[in-house]
């Protein structure tokens, strides 16, 4: 689906910021950063202008989220079938040590995991870090 297509799917008004952050995704062969996004755009939008489009991306189910080691937060495309409010990414994510990239394992799950009684899992993530297959 083409980035206009995507916004108007998902009820977006369509701005410049908007489809050229969505086409950076599209081009990327994996996660970005906040900072990737500012470095890479060719138009000079404010930090602010990247994090709200982030965040509405995320509410909308465009994107999804990965931790990192450092606490930070890392932004990749979410597959076709998460909707606002409810993300349908259950997949592990994998950090190269060499050259940085975040991969998402599509076809990887991440395990089911038994917590105690009264306990009740909102939301798992899995991230793997290592060598990948570009860098070994």
């Amino acid at each position: 689906m083409h980035s206009t297509e995507i916004l108007k799917h998902n009820g977006l008004s369509i701005t410049e910021s908007r489809k050229q952050i969505l086409e950076l995704f599209h081009a990327s062969k994996g996660a970005l950063a906040h900072a990737d996004i500012e470095k890479r755009s060719s138009a000079s939008f404010d930090r602010v202008t990247i994090y709200r489009t982030l965040q509405t991306f995320v509410e909308k189910g465009i994107i999804h989220t990965i931790p990192t080691v450092d606490n930070s937060v890392l932004y990749a495309l979410c597959k076709d079938d998460c909707k606002a409010g409810h993300h349908h990414d259950n997949h592990v994510h994998f950090i190269c040590d060499i050259c940085s990239t975040t991969y998402c394992l599509d076809n990887v799950s991440i395990p089911n995991v038994s917590l105690p009684e009264g306990f009740i899992q909102k939301q798992s993530d899995v991230v793997i870090s290592g060598i990948c297959k570009n860098c070994r």
